[in-house]
């Protein structure tokens, strides 16, 4: 697959012109086929590169700025739409070509179920993958309404592969009584309702190891993210999110790739929510890229 064509689209800001040159690859997947609520994050991976440009390119967080990390942001992966078998067959065949080129992945979402087919790739170079994954919901159903391919169950399908124990849930706040109960039979870890103090204590066990980290908008509150197709109140507020995600880059894990998913940005007319998911990325990549 190409990846040194030039991409006519918005980038995100300062995106290096080389892939060949760049440690980490942005890329999206604008799929939303299988969502169960509101659709329109599709929309979500063109619209967070377009308002990028609202950034300081500087992190008073951390002291770094973004030309201080080469990435190159590849566009879209040319989804089919409306085919999620095809679309989950494509990108993962993407991935695998991105890890075959060593880099980093940043994939921007597109519904949850898009990360299934990244942590398939990233399990194949990585046979001792962890996740920490983010979210209001835990995404562990066996399907939605009959249906396997649904943004509902990622993570289960990611914990039935790489093993439950491997995986690790921040903020979850909603999801059926059996899907709580699998996890805790299967020793799963899932915080509930907070992020920040219990990724803490988690950290340190995972040092050294390779870590796939994905993070649904929804985690927060939709006072801090509107846009997105199942809003659920109670959540965290962006600026713990923020903490979260320099927590990690305080730590010894070792980020091997990361998504940010759900943001769907018709639902924002202030665009509060893709303004924060694209200042989220900025910290990922100057908090995770050594």
């Amino acid at each position: 697959m190409r990846f040194d064509e030039a991409y006519s689209g918005n980038v995100f800001i300062k995106s290096h012109p080389n892939f060949e040159e760049s440690q980490v690859v942005i890329y999206g997947m604008p799929m939303d086929w299988t969502v169960s609520y509101r659709p329109g994050s599709r929309f979500g991976p063109a619209r967070i590169r377009e308002v990028s440009i609202g950034l300081e390119e500087y992190s008073p967080y951390l002291d770094r700025e973004l030309e201080e990390v080469k990435y190159y942001d590849a566009g879209d992966i040319p989804l089919p739409f409306g085919n999620p078998q095809k679309s989950i067959e494509m990108i993962e065949e993407y991935v695998d070509d991105l890890l075959d080129s060593g880099k980093i992945p940043l994939g921007i979402g597109g519904e949850h179920l898009v990360s299934w087919p990244v942590i398939k790739a990233m399990y194949k170079k990585y046979p001792d993958l962890a996740i920490i994954h983010m979210d209001a919901h835990t995404d562990l159903r066996d399907d939605y309404e009959g249906e396997p391919l649904s943004h509902s169950t990622p993570i289960k399908k990611a914990a039935n592969l790489i093993g439950p124990t491997n995986v690790y849930s921040f903020g979850i706040r909603s999801g059926m009584k059996e899907e709580f109960q699998w996890a805790k039979e299967v020793g799963m870890h899932i915080s509930k309702f907070e992020v920040l103090e219990p990724l803490k204590e988690i950290l340190p066990t995972l040092a050294g190891r390779p870590v796939y980290v994905t993070i649904d908008i929804d985690v927060l509150d939709p006072a801090h993210a509107p846009g997105t197709g199942t809003v659920d109140c109670g959540g965290i507020t962006s600026r713990e999110l923020l903490a979260s995600i320099h927590a990690i880059a305080g730590s010894s894990v070792n980020v091997v790739g990361a998504d940010l998913v759900e943001v769907a940005p018709i639902y924002d007319n202030s665009e509060q929510t893709a303004n924060t998911a694209s200042k989220l990325i900025r910290e990922m990549i100057l908090g995770w890229v050594k």
